[in-house]
């Protein structure tokens, strides 16, 4: 027989090419280990990196009855060894409950195939407890442990119909039944599954092309070992791979080992050997390509776990904390601790993931049911996999920290790259900015270390805060934009306070009164009230200065300009001169949220586009206005747009040299429309939020050399974080924060300047009072600052009809009514 060109075709393969049935069954007699599993290597590696994951699982074994009884199986059991036929729900619940204290991420239902079809005892007891069938009584569970837990429960139920599979879907991320063999011999007297009338390759086949017209994420695999031969693993990949084709729902592939039970009929069956076991990786590896997840069971094969991967997997599947592998409780999950060592001597990450994978959660409209969906964006980080920890934004608590990688050599050569070019000021690709942003383990270290380092070098050790207060005048807002939970709108009546519009007394009380405090700078920014038109940002300025006149405003977002400008029916730039005649001092960049409008379509698609924002901003420029720029990240976007907007912002940067820091803003989702409807996540992860300080100083080096960390956002553990990734500032000690309070987050409304520099200096830092524009305050304001007396009870007026401030309309109104 022809020798395979494996070298040949794994780099048509990693180049989006495949191998034809009949290539792939020349494999069959395929003997080189070592050529096969070096191909397998190098396909993994173009679609799935330096990162290996696992799903942090419970295992929730509803019923151990089975009316299948294969040779091999321990974990179906006559019902005089069960106790009772099923977990009641109670004990459901405990177990699940259990793996949420764990920090797990899954729920994964396992029982045997339809057990009341041959046991009355299944039946009494299903009828006892209300249902009549097992997957009836199934979806309840899963619909219970979903919503009381928010764990997402995988469900493994054996062979069903399309309308049962369906009936599932509603409660589950994800369903899968392992194919084990494509050979009809293994079914017949004396093999393995003979006797067993759902393990018929036919049989189960069916069920896999139903799972596929009901768009359910599945998983499947074959089982090596039971007496199939080497081509007839090849025939059950490829037909996998057939009804993968056909309908796109197969999300990895398993290639288990058998395992010889006592007490079973292949007692004394030979183990398939690790060699053999690598080779049907590899194999699987080409067969599948490089985007398929193809796993294998670490506990089954502890011995071996490196060699696994270097023969091609890029996931270990569900390893528990809590539970053990009922399926084979002779052999122990590895702790998550020891599973990321081990993955680090194969020079590869251990990342944590969803029982959903990215892919079919980017188009989780189509693959998952409304709850499912929900569930699953809670727990989604940026990347498409699981939150690490269980930190979130504006919230203090951590736990279940993800373990730490052992540290290795990375041979993620984009992101070496990517560190090389930053650090001399190069300017980045979005290919390269993404290869930062995906760096986990070692190589996100280098990435942290390199940032840090390169904000010694550009602005030293000193850290900058401003006391500034900030006044939101109004929080009544015509626009709907989906993350806001400050603004009230009739679409945001129901979310946290009342609406207000200030009167300009009571702006002019409260910039005086920063003033008196120690304050340098007003924050001022409001929702497009109806009412407002350029003239009410004009007054605002105007009473601001006359207040305090040495005061510093910081104002109005660019979709405030644009407005402003369109009411009196002049350019920006000529509204802008007129904000800058009457006290305006600079422009927070704010508004900004992602500046990709595929993502401000999903967000907010009533504001400014993204050429707008940047065309008021280049105008403010242009004026003699500096301005910050922001990013607010975490909600419903990719790395890509990270990406695309940090590369916008340095293309600006580099035309105009007018903003004076970047500013990352970790999306709050506590009370954002978008995530209580369902279609956000819960902000970035904590290394995500992390990360986004330390790429943005290296992708925007050295044209912007102030990376600002959000206290409000991330809380002192996350600002000690952000200050070892390049952050070099901590922005204003605010007074009155409101928007993200509104948001949901819990870290309050001032950080005076005492802790402010307490938690500087405990980050080894020097901390600095600045303004602005990063020059120095003078002596009185700064002290001032520290002997500030609390501040006064606030005036917030309930909004009428009609603006109080700079309503032409409502004042022509009065005056005709007078």
């Amino acid at each position: 027989m022809t020798t395979p060109p494996i070298a040949q075709w794994s780099e048509r393969i990693i180049k989006g090419g495949r191998l034809d049935d009949d290539e792939a069954l020349l494999i069959a007699a395929c003997g080189d280990l070592e050529g096969l599993t070096e191909a397998a290597s190098a396909i993994r590696d173009a679609g799935h990196g330096d990162v290996v994951t696992v799903s942090r699982k419970v295992f929730i074994p509803l019923t151990q009855l089975c009316r299948d009884v294969c040779h091999y199986c321990t974990f179906a059991q006559a019902p005089r060894n069960c106790g009772a036929a099923f977990l009641t729900p109670d004990e459901v619940l405990a177990i699940a409950e259990d793996g949420v204290k764990a920090g797990c991420d899954e729920a994964l239902f396992t029982l045997g195939d339809k057990p009341e079809l041959r046991y009355r005892i299944a039946r009494d007891e299903l009828a006892a407890l209300g249902y009549k069938t097992t997957v009836d009584y199934l979806a309840a569970m899963a619909d219970m442990v979903l919503r009381k837990t928010g764990l997402l429960p995988h469900i493994n139920a054996g062979v069903m119909s399309e309308d049962e599979i369906r009936a599932l879907r509603a409660v589950s991320v994800s369903q899968g039944i392992m194919l084990e063999t494509a050979s009809e011999r293994l079914s017949e007297r004396g093999g393995p599954h003979f006797g067993s009338p759902d393990k018929k390759p036919a049989v189960r086949l069916a069920t896999i092309a139903a799972a596929g017209r009901a768009k359910v994420p599945f998983t499947s695999g074959i089982l090596i070992g039971i007496g199939e031969t080497r081509r007839e693993r090849v025939e059950a990949l490829l037909a996998l791979r057939a009804l993968h084709a056909e309908h796109g729902h197969i999300q990895e592939i398993i290639v288990q080992n058998f395992r010889a039970k006592p007490g079973t009929k292949m007692a004394d069956a030979p183990e398939p050997s690790l060699d053999d076991q690598l080779w049907t990786i590899a194999v699987a590896r080409m067969i599948f390509g490089p985007d398929m997840a193809i796993q294998s069971p670490p506990n089954l094969r502890a011995e071996g776990l490196k060699p696994l991967i270097d023969a091609g997997i890029n996931d270990w599947g569900g390893v528990s904390p809590v539970t053990p592998d009922h399926v084979n409780p002779e052999a122990p999950w590895p702790e998550l601790e020891r599973l990321a060592a081990e993955t680090a001597r194969a020079g590869k990450t251990l990342a944590p993931r969803l029982a959903v994978y990215p892919a079919w959660l980017d188009a989780s409209g189509t693959w998952l049911a409304p709850e499912p969906r929900k569930a699953a964006l809670r727990r989604q980080d940026t990347s498409g996999l699981a939150h690490e920890s269980g930190w979130r934004v504006g919230r203090s608590e951590r736990g279940h920290d993800f373990p730490a990688a052992v540290t290795v050599p990375s041979n993620t050569a984009a992101a070496i790259r990517a560190i090389d070019l930053a650090v001399v000021g190069r300017p980045l690709g979005e290919e390269a900015i993404v290869s930062l942003f995906e760096a986990r383990g070692s190589m996100a270290d280098a990435v942290i270390d390199a940032a840090d380092a390169l904000r010694r070098e550009t602005v030293g050790d000193t850290v900058g805060y401003v006391v500034t207060r900030n006044i939101n005048y109004t929080n009544v807002c015509t626009y709907g934009c989906r993350f806001c939970a400050f603004s009230k709108g009739r679409t945001a009546a129901h979310l946290r306070g009342s609406p207000y519009d200030l009167d300009l007394s009571e702006i002019t009380r409260r910039v005086g009164e920063a003033w008196e405090r120690g304050g340098v700078e007003v924050c001022m920014q409001g929702g497009i009230h109806p009412d407002y038109t350029g003239e009410t940002y004009l007054e605002i300025c105007r009473a601001a200065k006359s207040a305090a006149p040495g005061i510093h405003v910081h104002a109005f977002s660019p979709l405030e300009v644009s407005h402003g400008a369109q009411s009196l029916n002049i350019p920006v730039r000529e509204f802008l001169e007129r904000l800058k005649a009457a006290g305006l001092g600079s422009l927070p960049g704010t508004a900004a949220e992602i500046l990709d409008d595929e993502i401000r379509a999903a967000l907010c698609a009533q504001k400014l586009s993204t050429e707008d924002w940047l065309g008021v901003i280049e105008a403010a420029h242009e004026t003699g206005l500096r301005t910050t720029a922001t990013i607010m990240f975490g909600h419903v976007e990719r790395y890509r747009h990270w990406a695309r907007h940090i590369l916008r912002i340095r293309a600006l940067q580099e035309r105009t040299g007018g903003f004076t820091e970047f500013v990352p803003l970790p999306f709050v989702h506590m009370e954002a429309p978008i995530y209580l409807k369902g279609d956000a996540r819960q902000g970035p992860s904590f290394r995500e939020a992390v990360m986004m300080h330390a790429v943005s100083r290296l992708a925007l080096n050295p044209v912007i050399a102030n990376i600002q960390v959000s206290w409000v956002k991330m809380g002192e553990a996350g600002i000690a974080a952000a200050l070892r990734a390049g952050a070099n500032d901590l922005g204003g000690v605010l007074m009155d924060e409101s928007i993200s309070r509104a948001a949901g987050t819990r870290h309050g409304q001032e950080f005076p300047p005492h802790r402010m520099e307490e938690t500087i200096r405990a980050a080894g830092r020097n901390p600095r009072q600045r303004t602005t524009l990063y020059g120095t305050p003078n002596e009185v304001q700064q002290r001032r600052s520290r002997q500030a007396p609390p501040l006064a009870e606030r005036v917030q007026a309930p909004a009428l009809k009609h603006a109080r401030i700079g309503s032409r309309h409502a004042l022509a109104e009065a005056e005709m009514a007078g």
